[in-house]
């Protein structure tokens, strides 16, 4: 194989980081809980059992990242998915892992 026929050195800086915020169990426990619906803090609080605090420590890097975006709702933040890209890699991971 020739260095030709790999991205850009850059690209793959990238992707590995993206990769990285996918390993952390609680940020993919809160995109699976995010997979087609949109939420507030103490909504996926609730739904997984911990602290807003934590949800919040947690979307700050998600949001950094690109992979979640948020309305203001009153004085709520609403959370959702950032893309249709977001889902599809949580679903093939799964798939994956399933075989």
């Amino acid at each position: 194989m020739s260095d030709t026929t790999l991205p850009d050195e850059d690209l793959l800086f990238d992707l590995a980081e993206l990769f990285k915020i996918f390993g952390d169990s609680t940020r993919i426990k809160i995109l699976f809980a995010l997979l087609g619906r949109e939420l507030a803090v103490n909504d996926i609080a609730d739904v997984l059992g911990m602290t807003q605090s934590a949800i919040s420590h947690q979307l700050r890097v998600l949001k950094t990242n690109g992979l979640v975006r948020y309305r203001r709702e009153g004085k709520s933040l609403i959370y959702a998915l950032s893309d249709e890209h977001v889902s599809k890699i949580l679903n093939m991971g799964l798939e994956h892992i399933e075989e």
